[in-house]
């Protein structure tokens, strides 16, 4: 069966890889290894570009690379969202009498992500570019387009929940909305790391030191 992958970076990152040492992951083999049976017809990984913060200044070039390393995947297409910081008002939880009850705070928010995989989710559905689809990541958001390309398009719709905790289950919207919902499984990610060193076009890409 033809399948396509839409991977939400930033779920996958905070739900199953920070903090581990599988950050260098091969999603060609990773999507591969979730469908064994079915065809990987098409990877589509939802980003952006982060920027320097204290205690993570060398963040952006650690992105960098491992995009590096997923470009060369051949079937892999990257979706850009972006940051947009910003600064907020926010009341304290415990003020202080006498002091200021409210705070300013730097914030940094995602934008277009979500977006653009519900959009590409739809519009390939509608173009019949895959026979089966996966979504990876666990934001209920997702659950209507899920819902009309199963419901609407007769096309199975499964969702990886990124969540290796065995006690953080899929949201209900969509556990409902689709054909079939797994969790991500820990060896899964141990068993698709890229080699540390690649090569593209402009050279060697070796797996960042701290990784």
């Amino acid at each position: 069966m033809k399948t396509n992958f839409y991977v939400d970076g930033f779920n996958l990152y905070y739900r199953a890889v920070k903090g581990t040492p599988f950050k260098w992951l091969d999603l060609l083999a990773f999507c591969q290894r979730l469908t064994p049976s079915h065809t990987v017809n098409r990877i589509r990984y939802f980003t952006a570009r982060i920027a320097p913060r204290p205690g993570n200044l060398r963040g952006p070039q650690r992105q960098q690379t491992y995009i590096r390393a997923l470009e060369t995947i051949p079937n892999l297409q990257i979706h850009y969202g972006q940051f947009r910081p910003r600064t907020k008002t926010r009341p304290l939880a415990t003020p202080i009498p006498g002091l200021p009850s409210y705070v300013r705070i730097n914030d940094t928010k995602e934008k277009g992500t979500d977006v653009n995989l519900a959009t590409c989710l739809l519009v390939d559905g509608f173009n019949h570019d895959y026979e089966q689809a996966v979504v990876v990541s666990n934001d209920s958001d997702f659950a209507l387009p899920i819902n009309v390309v199963r419901d609407q398009l007769a096309i199975p719709v499964g969702v990886v929940n990124p969540n290796v905790d065995r006690k953080r289950s899929a949201p209900n919207e969509l556990t409902s909305a689709a054909t079939f919902v797994r969790r991500l499984r820990e060896t899964t990610q141990r068993n698709t790391q890229f080699l540390p060193t690649l090569r593209d076009g402009r050279g060697l890409i070796n797996k960042p030191s701290s990784w």
